[in-house]
């Protein structure tokens, strides 16, 4: 199983971006997808996940402003986020479970001025 995640990148406060994270290796379709962060000193936290059959779930903070999605045909999960705020500025991963933990390597986002 391999987790390709991509764009990341400076963004300025209250803006938006949005992630991708290309699996293989895997049946897709059946597999739920998760987005997790970290911050310089913090512990990895979940953002959101999302079920193979596109049940979503979400950390209370970023309810309302962040969408996850996939896109099976393509073998993709989505991360778009709204209304970033400095304190969002961290790595963030890609994960599943197929008979095991995958980890993407990680997009770094960076919101600031």
């Amino acid at each position: 199983v391999q987790l390709q995640a991509s764009g990341g990148g400076l963004v300025q406060p209250g803006g938006s971006l949005r992630l991708s994270c290309k699996a293989t290796g895997m049946v897709f379709s059946r597999s739920a997808m998760a987005w997790y962060r970290q911050s310089p000193g913090k512990q990895r936290e979940l953002v959101a996940n999302i079920s193979s059959s596109g049940t979503t779930n979400y950390a209370d903070s970023v309810k309302g402003r962040f969408i996850i999605s996939r896109d099976n045909a393509r073998r993709l999960v989505h991360l778009q986020m709204n209304s970033l705020s400095p304190e969002e500025t961290a790595v963030y991963f890609c994960n599943t479970y197929w008979g095991g933990t995958y980890w993407g390597q990680g997009t770094l986002v960076t919101v600031s001025s």
